[in-house]
């Protein structure tokens, strides 16, 4: 069956612009584009890993940081004995990760390109794959899932942050009720507009300048079981803060969990039940 033209029409305008709203976020130096700091480096694996879903020893391990450049993921798992690879779709974010590897004499090889084409990536070529939150920014999750799980090795770890699809669904401040209201179909498949209010709070939750898509949690849960891999731990990470002042990003996620992360881990043939 030949690819649907207007599905790959919308990813192909989305790699674009969400390519050049990367590269200027790299010379803005906002927060999402700084490397990891000497704080986050003094203990790399709790910083990476502070639920212990890895075990509490990486030395060796074979790591891709999938849409991960920007010198902070690949200088902490690099750092914590990893064998590392960075695959992002920014020239400028991967130059990032080239200063920190001669900066810090680590070893990162670097690789450009789309998520959910990962060519010239071996099948089974890593004992894990770490995607920090980067799904938003493709129509299609089915085939970033369907790549992971063929650059991993039989029993490698997938573990990936996504946005929630209520925190794209909902409004970025109060209404005048006093709640957030529900903004967008839960079933939306266009890219979600950017939210017309400004400030601190916009920014955290959406990356001005991005094309960012909803995926429903049977797109991402379903999708990476179906992808041939298996959920074995799911956490929504605490950003909620007590007394946080009104329309604050840590008041809103009081009430909306922003982020969604799962740990998943790839199946063996030995694994695989026919039905």
């Amino acid at each position: 069956m030949s690819p649907d033209p207007d599905h790959q029409s919308r990813r192909a305008s989305a790699l674009r612009q969400n390519q050049q709203c990367y590269d200027q976020l790299v010379v803005a130096g906002v927060a999402l584009c700084r490397p990891a700091t000497e704080q986050e480096l003094a203990d790399p694996l709790h910083t990476v890993d502070p639920l212990g879903w890895l075990g509490g020893n990486i030395r060796g391990w074979k790591v891709l940081c999938l849409a991960a450049g920007g010198g902070r993921q690949s200088a902490l798992y690099a750092s914590a004995g990893a064998d590392v690879t960075v695959f992002d779709l920014s020239a400028a974010m991967l130059e990032l990760d080239r200063r920190v590897a001669q900066q810090r004499r680590l070893s990162i090889r670097v690789a450009q390109g789309s998520m959910d084409r990962l060519e010239g990536i071996a099948n089974g070529a890593f004992d894990l794959v770490i995607h920090p939150v980067s799904t938003c920014y493709l129509p299609d999750v089915s085939s970033v899932f369907a790549e992971v799980s063929r650059v991993l090795r039989p029993g490698g770890l997938y573990v990936s942050q996504h946005k929630s699809p209520i925190s794209l669904q909902a409004s970025v401040l109060r209404g005048p009720s006093g709640s957030y209201t529900i903004e967008h179909s839960y079933y939306r498949t266009d890219p979600v507009p950017v939210p017309s209010q400004s400030g601190a709070v916009a920014d955290r939750l959406r990356e001005r300048g991005a094309v960012e898509y909803l995926h429903r949690l049977e797109q991402l849960i379903g999708g990476i079981c179906r992808a041939g891999m298996v959920v074995e731990d799911f956490a929504e990470p605490q950003h909620a803060e007590p007394d946080a002042p009104r329309n604050s990003f840590a008041d809103r996620a009081g009430l909306i969990a922003p982020y969604l992360r799962i740990k998943a881990r790839r199946m063996g043939q030995r694994d695989l039940v026919i039905q």
